[in-house]
């Protein structure tokens, strides 16, 4: 069902069972896949795909061009995963081509009202952006993550798996999976042991990983003497060697 006010341009691809509300506008090269709703007001803009079974509430504003000097018109994409909840105000741009060229959006995400999602980002499946959490350009956040409300997230951050930020958060360095961060400048308190036990991890994976934890941030070791140590006394489940793998991939240094 498309409103007879939406605007819709001729070289959009508007799948069958997608529902358009008033006063939408709909840009060329545009993919909405079937099952999706979009209320009233929200614009798509081109070189966007938004995936099957999405909600997008009113005012949200998807596909603009990067708040980018460096962008030139190039041709660049927004992706959104199936399932993806966009409440109003949201605002997504596309990516830059010195970024890669997409933005993308996971599966089931949920993006809460003005939440900005700026060039380039990428995010897991299942992550949850509360009320005004502002990502710049060029983040990665893994699966299952939460964000807080009126978070910013400093360029390159990468927030690991399962993590949470807590609200009203700065955060400058890389976030590891499965703690909790929080803070201006943000700091870690712990492992995130709700989401932990809401997503069934088990008493055992658990323990595993405070062990981890308190060996790589609670005994004053660096961080290569802590992943030595880690390696030594720790059992290398996949949990453990995810946290150790992100900790030494990072370029921005890690929240401690």
């Amino acid at each position: 069902m498309i409103h007879p006010t939406a605007v819709i341009d001729s070289g959009a691809e508007i799948d069958s069972g997608v529902k358009i509300g008033p006063y939408c506008v709909i840009k060329d090269n545009v993919h909405i896949k079937t099952g999706t709703v979009l209320y009233s007001h929200v614009t798509i803009e081109p070189y966007t795909t938004i995936g099957s079974d999405c909600t997008i509430f009113q005012h949200a504003a998807i596909g603009a061009v990067p708040q980018s000097l460096k962008f030139k018109g190039e041709k660049t994409e927004v992706r959104i995963g199936r399932g993806t909840i966009v409440r109003e105000f949201v605002t997504i741009h596309r990516g830059t081509e010195f970024g890669g060229g997409i933005t993308e959006i996971g599966e089931e995400n949920f993006l809460m009202a003005y939440t900005h999602i700026a060039h380039d980002c990428k995010t897991g499946r299942r992550v949850i952006f509360a009320n005004n959490a502002t990502l710049a350009g060029h983040i990665t956040i893994g699966d299952f993550a939460t964000v807080g409300g009126l978070v910013a997230v400093h360029q390159f951050v990468r927030i690991g798996d399962y993590a949470f930020v807590g609200g009203k958060s700065a955060v400058v360095k890389d976030i590891p999976p499965y703690v909790i961060a929080s803070g201006d400048r943000a700091k870690l308190y712990g492992l995130n042991y709700v989401g932990l036990k809401r997503n069934n991890f088990s008493q055992e994976t658990i323990a595993t990983l405070k062990k981890t934890y308190r060996i790589l941030f609670r005994l004053g070791l660096t961080i290569n003497e802590g992943i030595e140590r880690v390696k030594a006394e720790v059992d290398p489940i996949p949990e453990v060697l995810n946290f150790i793998s992100f900790i030494k991939s990072s370029e921005r240094g890690i929240t401690r």
